[in-house]
C-alpha cells in the first residue's frame, strides 16, 4: 500500500474496506480474530513444552512506571493497608498471635504491560462489529465487547519476531523506523518459524531494552519504532488471533503520516477486530529463542475479568 502523507483520512478509508471484518462471525460476536484461537490451536501450544523453562513477559507495576500522566494515565500507586507493624504491635484485633498484611492498588488498567480490548478504539462512531460506539462503551463501560469475555481464549502457540535483532547488529532499531511486511517476513523466515490463524505473534523492537539501560525517555507517547499502516494487510492474511510489542504504541511513533494519532489502531481494532497488546518485555525470551533456535512457544495470556474494562494489566507467561 503506497501511503501519502497528506491522507490519512484516505488511507484509512482504504485499508478499513479491504480489511473490515464485520459480521465476520456473526453480527452478536464479541472476540474478533481470537476467535481464529480455537481448541486445535491451544493443543498446538501446548505441544511446544519442551524443557519447561517459563518467562513472563510482563513489566512491573510499580511507581517506577513508564507513565508521564498522559490523558491522566499514571503510574499504580500501592498502598499498605495493614503491616508488620501493626501486628508486632498487637494492634489488629486478632487472637492468639496471629498477624498479616493487606494492601491496594489503584492504577489505570493500560498503564504496563496490557491488552487494549475491541472497546479500546473507535472508527468515526463505530466500534467492532458495526455497533455504535455510544451504545458500546459508556459511563458504566464497555457493555458488549467487555475485556472479560477475552478471559478463556488468549491461550495457545505464540510466535516471537525478534526484529530488532534480525535487522540491527545493537538488537534495538531506532525511534521511528516503521516495520514493513518485508520486514516481518524477512524475521521469519530467519528465525525458520511459520505464523498463520490463531497464532499469537509478539514483535521485539529493542525499544524496551533501551529504556532499561537509559531511562524511560520518552518510552510513553513518544517515538518508537513500530508496525508499519501498510502491515495493516498482512495483519489481516495471516489470520493472527492478536499481537503484542515491547512499545508504548504498537505502530510506528511518529506516525507516517502528518496529521494523524495511531491511524493502524483505527482500522485493526474496531474493524478488523484484533487484539493488540502493548509494552510487553520480550528481552529474556529473545535472549532464550536466539540461543537454542525456537521462537514458537506455549503462551498463557488471559486479561483479568474485569467487567467492561476496555483494557486489562497481563502477566503474559511463556513456556519452552
Amino acid at each position: 500500500m503506497a501511503l501519502d502523507r497528506t491522507d490519512p483520512e484516505g488511507a484509512i478509508s482504504a485499508a478499513v474496506q479491504l480489511y473490515r471484518n464485520w459480521g465476520r462471525w456473526g453480527d452478536d460476536d464479541v472476540l474478533g480474530t481470537v476467535n481464529f484461537l480455537d481448541e486445535g490451536k491451544r493443543l498446538e501450544g501446548a505441544g511446544l513444552v519442551r524443557t519447561g523453562k517459563s518467562f513472563s513477559l510482563s513489566q512491573s507495576f510499580d511507581m517506577n512506571g513508564p507513565q508521564v500522566g498522559w490523558r491522566r494515565r499514571t503510574n499504580p500507586v500501592h498502598t499498605m493497608l495493614d503491616t508488620g507493624l501493626e501486628a508486632a504491635a498487637g494492634k489488629q484485633g486478632f487472637p492468639h498471635g496471629l498477624g498479616g498484611a493487606d494492601d491496594v492498588i489503584a492504577m489505570p488498567l493500560q498503564c504496563s504491560t496490557q491488552w487494549d480490548g475491541l472497546g479500546h478504539i473507535f472508527d468515526h462512531g463505530f466500534a467492532w462489529n458495526g455497533r455504535p460506539s455510544g451504545d458500546v462503551v459508556t459511563s458504566e463501560g464497555d457493555l458488549v465487547t467487555g475485556i472479560e469475555h477475552m478471559a478463556p481464549h488468549l491461550v495457545g502457540r505464540g510466535v516471537l519476531l525478534d526484529v530488532g535483532r534480525h535487522l540491527r547488529e545493537s538488537g534495538e532499531l531506532e525511534d521511528g523506523y516503521a516495520i514493513t511486511t518485508a520486514d516481518l517476513e524477512a524475521t521469519r523466515a530467519a528465525h525458520g518459524v511459520s505464523i498463520g490463524r490463531g497464532d499469537i505473534v509478539l514483535v521485539r523492537t529493542g525499544r524496551l531494552a533501551r529504556a532499561k539501560r537509559e531511562g524511560w525517555n520518552g518510552y510513553a507517547g513518544g517515538p518508537a519504532a513500530g508496525l508499519s499502516f501498510e502491515t495493516a494487510g498482512w495483519l489481516h492474511s495471516t489470520e493472527i488471533a492478536a499481537i503484542a510489542t515491547d512499545t508504548w504504541g504498537f505502530e510506528v511513533r511518529p506516525n507516517e503520516f502528518d496529521d494523524a494519532f495511531q491511524p493502524l489502531h483505527q482500522v485493526v481494532i474496531p474493524n478488523m477486530g484484533l487484539t493488540i497488546g502493548e509494552m510487553w518485555d520480550l528481552d529474556a525470551l529473545a535472549e532464550d529463542c536466539a540461543a537454542d533456535g525456537r521462537y514458537d512457544f506455549f503462551l498463557s495470556a488471559p486479561p483479568l475479568k474485569i467487567t467492561g474494562a476496555v483494557g486489562s494489566p497481563v502477566n503474559p507467561l511463556a513456556v519452552k
